[in-house]
């Protein structure tokens, strides 16, 4: 991936005519009326993995303890924000940030964010767990083998992409970096959608983020 690229959608500067606005409500305050701690929960895997699957059940477990939650779908986020966006790496880039800066004015407004995205490079999700607090994201590393992505291809893009169809796909003919040290990993390989699920919300536990359990 050209470094370039990378320096031009993540490090470009302010424009020296604006300045920040500090409101009189802060995050502290909206988390305190919410009840809750806020944080990114950060599904990154490939294509096929269980990602959106495993987060929309995470929602529904964390609403169902009453909870204020909001959920960023990858796929989603192209049919708006990011539309304009293809999956050339500059575009892959620029889909990570938008996404993240949106999470984090989430996470400002005191919401348990949960963002689902392939988001195949390491530096990338490293930027945007940089956006916010250390103890405010949690990587979870969605794990299953590409082999059983290829037989489970829910939306058919693998068989398109092996046919020449999609360039550019992750997997295939474009690079996915795995996370070396997730806060939470799920072997989608071994365990069903509401064992993985109840493994985040033990996590969440763990940290004092969430009293609910599975």
């Amino acid at each position: 991936m050209n470094r370039s690229v990378l320096s031009a959608c993540s490090e470009r500067p302010a424009a020296p005519v604006v300045f920040r606005t500090v409101a009189t409500i802060g995050k502290a305050a909206r988390a305190e009326s919410k009840g809750q701690k806020p944080v990114i929960l950060w599904l990154t895997g490939l294509s096929g993995a269980g990602k959106s699957t495993i987060a929309n059940r995470v929602e529904d477990m964390l609403w169902r303890c009453g909870h204020h939650t909001m959920l960023l779908d990858g796929d989603n986020m192209r049919f708006g924000l990011n539309k304009d966006l293809a999956f050339a790496d500059a575009d892959r880039v620029e889909n990570i940030r938008r996404t993240a800066e949106v999470a984090k004015l989430m996470l400002e407004a005191g919401l348990i964010v949960i963002c689902s995205l392939i988001s195949p490079f390491r530096r990338e999700r490293m930027l945007a767990r940089q956006l916010v607090g250390e103890d405010e994201f949690l990587e979870v590393f969605v794990d299953a083998p590409l082999d059983l992505c290829k037989q489970r291809d829910p939306k058919g893009l693998y068989a398109r992409a092996l046919a020449g169809q999609i360039p550019n796909f992750t997997g295939i003919s474009s690079p996915y970096e795995p996370p070396e040290a997730p806060e939470i990993h799920l072997r989608t390989d071994a365990y069903d959608v509401d064992a993985l699920a109840g493994q985040v919300l033990d996590v969440l536990r763990h940290r004092g983020i969430t009293a609910c359990a599975p």
